[in-house]
């Protein structure tokens, strides 16, 4: 089992309050309505506190982690959207993308968004790749945390 299926029942109480502490940061910098994407949304935390003013899906592709998760769901990966084009109004992916090829997880991302749509993503500065994603995302604006830099499409 990987380390996310290992830890899908503790990752609450691991992750919760930072990555409840991101989400509400990048909601009020969005402010996103209509039909949210949350990828690589884990057990739905931030997925949650999008709740508030959308109708969210949370993908991602730990089938444990999302069993976590009461809400809409699917299994996959940011590199293969399994949705239509422009089916979203906001995508958002809060330390997932680290993980993605991000070169396709963007343009998937993108091809999935309605014109003018929202998009943030917050990346780990210690990841090893994290230079790369201030190259693909170098168009977004940039909030930088104590952890993370936000990538901001508005």
């Amino acid at each position: 089992m990987d380390y996310y299926g290992e830890t899908a029942r503790s990752y609450n109480e691991l992750h919760g309050q930072e990555q409840t502490e991101k989400a509400q940061l990048m909601l009020s910098k969005l402010r996103p309505k209509g039909l949210l994407l949350d990828v690589g949304a884990g057990t739905g935390i931030a997925t949650k506190v999008f709740e508030q003013g959308c109708e969210c899906i949370a993908l991602e592709p730990s089938i444990e982690m999302l069993k976590q998760y009461s809400g809409l769901k699917v299994v996959g990966k940011a590199e293969q959207l399994p949705f239509k084009d422009k089916a979203f109004d906001c995508v958002v992916s809060l330390t997932a993308l680290h993980h993605a090829n991000l070169v396709q997880a963007k343009q998937e991302l993108l091809r999935v968004t309605t014109s003018g749509a929202s998009v943030g993503i917050s990346f780990f500065k210690r990841a090893s790749n994290f230079k790369q994603a201030g190259q693909v995302f170098k168009e977004f604006d940039q909030v930088e945390t104590k952890f993370d830099v936000l990538f901001l499409r508005k």
